[in-house]
């Protein structure tokens, strides 16, 4: 099947290639186990009767939370190779046309849309303005956000001597005072993300209803397909 060229013609367009969609599902994975694990590392779970040596609770959670952190981080250098060496739909995420007045009236027009302020939505073979916005801003800044300092409290554990220390610890722990300010930086993030990720889906399986073109099949598949033959609105 090949992509068509004509707008006002198009039936299907292939957008996310499959390294695309193996990091989102890598990813999504990443996320839920580090959250979880996140949660019980900062609020533990009661102890528990009989000796210590018997115990490896908390050994196991910090080691699936650490696990976690490096495919994160692997993903996300990754995917930014990937919006080098991918399509134009794998770079969008990179590369928000932030002077592009036609992107920021596409924000708005999302804005209303989404407070059910305009009766129908635009139409976009790639991600539309506002979700890329969000997407940029929450969780490409947010992730890098949490690999940093992350890698900077996992420092703190390996020693001055480790690569962990010296590329991140050395520097990030005096940018922020001491440890215990940037494990309260750390969670505070950790819990954005949360709400961005609720989000994300909410509005995912909305637009998968309501919008103009598919979007839970396409993260699947691939494919984009669309609901009406109009001419698309893609900000470039």
């Amino acid at each position: 099947m090949t992509e068509p060229t004509s707008t006002s013609a198009i039936q299907a367009v292939y957008v996310y290639e499959k390294p695309v969609r193996l990091w989102h599902g890598l990813n999504a994975l990443a996320i839920i186990a580090l959250t979880v694990t996140g949660y019980l590392i900062a609020s533990p779970l009661p102890s528990v009767g009989g000796e210590a040596s018997d115990h490896f609770l908390m050994g196991y959670i910090r080691f699936v939370h650490f696990a976690a952190g490096y495919l994160l981080a692997i993903g996300l250098l990754f995917r930014a190779y990937w919006a080098y060496a991918g399509n134009e739909h794998a770079r969008q995420l990179f590369a928000p046309p932030l002077l592009s007045r036609s992107f920021w009236q596409g924000v708005g027009h999302e804005i209303l849309w989404y407070a059910f302020l305009v009766k129908e939505p635009r139409k976009y073979t790639g991600h539309n303005p506002l979700a890329l916005l969000a997407m940029h801003f929450a969780f490409v800044w947010g992730s890098l956000f949490m690999i940093v300092t992350g890698f900077a409290l996992y420092g703190e554990g390996t020693g001055q001597g480790s690569w962990q220390y010296s590329m991140f610890s050395s520097w990030v722990l005096p940018l922020f005072g001491d440890s215990q300010s940037l494990h309260s930086w750390h969670h505070l993030v950790m819990w954005l993300i949360v709400c961005f990720v609720l989000i994300h889906v909410y509005v995912a399986v909305r637009e998968d209803k309501l919008s103009r073109q598919s979007i839970l099949s396409t993260m699947v598949t691939g494919w984009r397909t669309f609901k009406d033959d109009k001419p698309l609105d893609d900000v470039h």
